[in-house]
């Protein structure tokens, strides 16, 4: 650690933050072998000394790039032979954490999260680790990482502040995304960036001295010199030159010391590899084998596949171990007693480098037959080694099918841009050539990876690749699979017309007569792509759709495109018959549960709690759900939960803690990038906003609404229906309704909503009924549907119904509505008492129903939610039938509710507070400074509102209320 002061005291100062809870990020940048992975270290034994734990990885550029590796590498440095931490935090999150360590997940788990998911599990992970000292990650040779592995990592980086938990990374000083996310995160302020700076003339001669095991000054000043200006001041660089001068004797240690022998002759870079091949040459042909076996499967290597390829017996490959550490070549690799590494990254370069290419080539296909015959299935990182050592080998076909499976693999872990180079090199081999079957597994994987990466406009592209299978000879019914394949792309992407004719060369490849195995998937496909595409017939064409696609699935059977198809129906049938939506979603979960499918499993369920929850108003169901999701680690399920109860809350009217679950849910599914659930949490902000008359706050919800394509969002109704036309009839602002309600008819015309708060069956049925906009005929057909039955709507369906009762003088069935209508929406007090608001003016007037007392409890109920224009309009209908209205003077909300609903003013309550003191009118006038006459009015007001019969008993009930 020569001249590494300054940078060795940062790293510490890093580790006792992250020590005390406060952590960080270094990124040790310089060019190759200039000492990051030494300075890595130390801050490993010195976190190591701090009681930290330790977690160590490493990026290859050997062989091909796998999925995570150095994350796995870290975690089972760490990890190896210990099972997760039992830690609750941890649980819904094991499935990611699956991806990394195969032991940790579960059978059957499903992977369908994000990367941010998984890099939320990360952090949780290490915090946990942390807990009790810090933890710390370090990540060598980050520019060789795959691309998922630095998303995990920048994700990291941004969250880790108040965490116990510091990343060193180290990175190569040159173009790399890796070195992107360094200068990115020191620009944000989330991560440092300490530059290691070639060594000056002193400094490499306290390394050679330190090397040498001698004082400075006892350096030969002319190897000084020159190691200096051949090396550039690189400290690997300087050592394996030095090595090369000792052992080729041109520096020889004698009795007084080191000296030179003839002259130096020292060339950069040639020497490095010189060097080591020298050191090589000193071992035996076994040992030089061996390392060459090595170097193919990359800078750290089994050691069961190399005496597989090496042909050697337990005792010679031990001995030829000890000669490779000795030689400083290689060592021991810490996560597993079978794994060796080479001491230097560039030591397996230098080591290739001396293979000619046929040897190379046949150590290749030899080290990938030992992996398959040691590795059946070739399970985790060996397929895609297997797959390089083939191309390596001259053998591109095995390579292709290889690489294919690879991608595969690497796409249901979630790591689509692995998923993708892996595609796109097998694509490379595969094009100009080679079986057409195995050009279409290429593209069919493909597709759907390049979905994952948000690449939509290059899988779409690929149509012309798919024509070319075509002219290739490539089967109707792969072509028709590939188009299915190409019509969910366009799907994922929004681009419904494209996918609706992909959609349509599928049919024309399939032709009338195709098998249930081919039309299923494409009638499910083409369900969803209908459903999403704005048109007024499209719920009925896609139901027919999923239909069909159901039957043939299960005849074939087909059970994935069954329990997909199921749920589009239950979603689609909620709207008229509850009970079949119901039917549905069993049926999806039963084949869910009988073939193992367990997110789409919790997926059904969380829609039948949905239904019972818009039923009845019942959120108990959805709370069982989400600790079912929790337990499974579906995160996804767990935050869309979330972001319906939270929306429920606002219904409810409880807006405290509905800004604090609305808060919390934004902030969690922000984080973790989930659009959709975003997209309906900030609607439930929204809504929260809407229903306390908080313009302002509403529109700033829906700008960020709107922000994430909420305006073509399926979600736009709900914008609507519980936000704006809510929050203009708060406002009293008829003509804001009116412009509303226009704008909700022209949406519901073009794209009809399968989100059925939205308004149509109840808000809007309401608002028609009392502008005579619509009578038993428009009534009849909307409270006909089983939308309307929902309780959300039914309380306003049922106030429609008294309304047009009322009308038509059927006084009895007007006011047994109206209590039906109460009992719906006594858990929707807002909602309730705009209700009851709406209606009294039509109920004074037919005499039904007692709209003084709602009058009244509906302004008390606005009036202390500050909701001033509905308690204004209140007070104003009060006054126009007929009815007292109480003052409203400052200091109104001192006085208790249920005082105040009795119409006790705020002078009232003076007298009444000082009543319980049971002192007289005179002292009580005198305490108040106002006259006895006065005390004895307000006393008198006080025993009518109360009804109590005397002073003496008002003053009991004074003392009883005030307690």
């Amino acid at each position: 650690m020569v001249g590494r002061d300054e940078q060795i005291d940062r790293v510490e100062q890093a580790l006792r933050k992250a020590n005390s809870g406060h952590g960080g990020a270094l990124f040790l940048v310089g060019e190759a072998g200039i000492g990051k992975t030494r300075l890595a270290m130390l801050a490993a034994e010195k976190a190591a000394e701090l009681g930290m734990r330790v977690l160590r990885g490493r990026g290859s550029t050997i062989g091909p790039m796998v999925p995570f590796r150095p994350l796995t590498e870290a975690l089972l440095s760490l990890f190896r032979g210990r099972s997760l931490p039992e830690d609750s935090a941890l649980t819904p999150y094991r499935p990611m954490l699956g991806r990394l360590v195969p032991e940790w997940g579960q059978p059957h788990a499903q992977h369908g999260d994000s990367l941010v998911v998984l890099a939320e599990a990360v952090l949780r992970l290490l915090a946990v680790e942390g807990r009790d000292g810090g933890c710390l990650l370090v990540l060598d040779d980050l520019q060789d990482a795959d691309a998922e592995t630095l998303a995990v990592v920048e994700y990291l980086v941004d969250n880790v502040e108040y965490q116990p938990i510091l990343v060193v990374a180290t990175i190569r000083e040159e173009p790399s995304a890796a070195l992107d996310l360094a200068h990115s995160a020191n620009r944000r302020h989330t991560g440092d960036i300490l530059h290691l700076t070639p060594l000056g003339r002193a400094e490499v001669a306290a390394l050679v001295a330190a090397c040498l095991a001698v004082e400075p000054d006892a350096v030969p000043p002319s190897v000084a010199d020159r190691l200096f200006a051949d090396s550039a001041g690189n400290p690997f660089f300087i050592e394996e030159l030095l090595h090369a001068l000792v052992s080729s004797g041109m520096l020889a240690r004698g009795v007084h010391g080191w000296r030179v022998v003839g002259e130096l002759r020292v060339e950069v870079p040639a020497a490095l590899v010189r060097g080591i091949a020298h050191r090589t040459d000193r071992l035996r042909p076994q040992g030089r084998a061996l390392l060459a076996v090595g170097a193919i499967l990359g800078h750290r290597f089994p050691l069961s596949v190399v005496q597989q390829v090496v042909g050697i017996d337990d005792r010679t490959l031990l001995a030829q171990l000890q000669a490779g550490i000795a030689a400083q070549l290689i060592m021991p690799d810490e996560p597993g007693p079978d794994w060796y590494t080479f001491r230097h990254p560039l030591t397996a370069e230098a080591l290739l480098a001396q293979l000619t290419p046929s040897d190379r080539a046949q150590l290749s296909g030899r080290a990938a037959d030992a992996v398959e015959e040691l590795h059946p299935g070739l399970p985790g990182q060996w397929c895609a080694l297997v797959a390089a050592l083939r191309l390596a080998a001259g053998d591109p076909e095995r390579a292709t099918l290889l690489l294919v499976d690879a991608g595969r693999r690497a796409l249901a872990a979630g790591a689509a841009s692995s998923a993708v180079a892996l595609l796109d090199r097998a694509r490379e081999l595969s094009i100009g050539g080679g079986d057409v079957e195995v050009r279409a597994d290429v593209l069919e994987s493909l597709l759907p990876a390049l979905a994952e990466t948000g690449a939509f406009k290059r899988a779409l592209e690929l149509v012309d690749a798919l024509d070319e299978l075509g002219g290739a000879g490539l089967g109707a019914l792969r072509r028709a699979a590939l188009h299915t394949q190409l019509a969910k792309v366009a799907h994922s992407a929004g681009r419904w017309s494209d996918g609706l004719t992909q959609i349509q060369k599928a049919r024309m490849l399939l032709g009338p007569d195709a098998a249930d195995e081919h039309t299923a998937p494409v009638d499910t496909v083409a369900a969803f792509l209908t459903l999403d595409s704005p048109s007024p017939g499209r719920t009925r064409i896609a139901t027919d759709l999923a239909r069909r696609a159901v039957v043939a699935a299960e005849r074939v059977p087909l059970p994935l495109v069954a329990c997909q198809a199921w749920q589009l129906l239950g979603t689609l049938a909620r709207g008229h018959d509850l009970d079949e939506s119901n039917e549905c979603f069993s049926r999806a979960n039963l084949v869910a549960e009988e073939h193992q499918l367990p997110i789409l499993r919790i997926y059904a369920l969380l829609r039948l709690a949905g239904n019972h929850c818009l039923a009845d108003g019942d959120t108990t169901g959805l709370e069982r759900v989400r600790q079912e999701a929790y337990r499974l680690g579906a995160v996804t399920v767990v935050y869309t939960v979330d972001a319906i109860l939270a929306m429920q809350t606002v219904l409810f009217g409880d807006y405290a803690t509905a800004g604090q679950q609305v808060a919390d849910a934004e902030r969690a599914v922000t984080k973790l990038h989930l659009v959709s659930i975003l997209r309906y949490v900030l609607l439930a902000r929204a809504t929260l906003a809407a229903h306390q008359a908080n313009r302002p706050e509403m529109e700033r919800a829906l700008a960020e609404f709107d922000r994430w394509d909420g305006a073509h969002s399926p979600e736009l109704p709900l914008a609507i229906g519980l936000a704006r036309v809510f929050c203009a009839l708060l406002e009293e602002d008829a003509e804001q309704v009116r412009l509303e309600l226009a704008h909700a008819a022209v949406v519901e015309k073009e794209n009809p909503s399968t989100f059925h708060l939205a308004g149509p069956h109840g808000l809007y049925l309401l608002l028609d009924v009392l502008a005579g906009r619509a009578d038993w005929p428009q009534f009849n057909e909307v409270a006909g549907a089983a939308a309307s039955r929902m309780r959300w709507n039914r309380h306003f369906v049922e106030l429609a119904r008294a309304v047009l009762l009322g009308r038509a003088c059927r006084i009895a069935e007007a006011e047994a509505a109206a209590a039906a209508a109460r009992e719906a929406g006594e858990c929707f007090p807002t909602a309730y008492h705009l209700g009851l608001r709406l209606v009294a003016e039509e109920a004074d007037a037919h005499r039904w129903g007692d709209a003084e007392a709602w009058l009244r409890g509906a302004e008390e109920y606005f009036y202390r939610a500050a909701v001033a224009p509905a308690a204004s309009a209140c007070r104003a209908l009060l006054r126009q039938i007929g009815a007292s209205v109480r003052q409203r003077r400052t200091g109104a909300d001192l006085v208790p509710g249920g005082l105040r609903a009795l119409g006790v003013t705020v002078r009232e309550y003076e007298v009444f507070q000082v009543l319980a003191e049971r002192i007289p009118n005179k002292t009580i006038a005198t305490r108040l400074h106002i006259s006895p006459r006065t005390v004895e009015k307000h006393v008198a007001s006080l025993l009518v509102k109360t009804s109590q019969p005397s002073r003496t008993a008002l003053t009991e009930y004074a003392v009883r209320t005030l307690r």
